[in-house]
């Protein structure tokens, strides 16, 4: 799980230009980071690439804070 952690932390840095220190497992994606819609798109698509899984349009909206996503992963790889 630290393993996917480390890596969605590396990939959110890069995507919102932002300090990978800022990013933790309870970071709420769209309150904490100010992400909007187009940012959470962007994600998705950055996930499924690196990761090499689907995540589903329902799935997305219950993916709040980055301890979500990383959980998505592991369950999903």
């Amino acid at each position: 799980m630290m393993d996917t952690f480390e890596r969605v932390r590396e990939l959110l840095a890069e995507q919102l230009d932002m300090d990978q220190e800022e990013i933790t497992m309870d970071s709420d994606i769209l309150e904490d980071f100010e992400a909007d819609s187009l940012d959470v798109v962007d994600m998705v698509m950055t996930l499924e690439d690196e990761f090499g899984v689907e995540i589903p349009d329902e799935e997305v909206e219950n993916l709040r804070t980055v301890g979500d996503v990383v959980r998505f992963l592991d369950d999903n790889l």
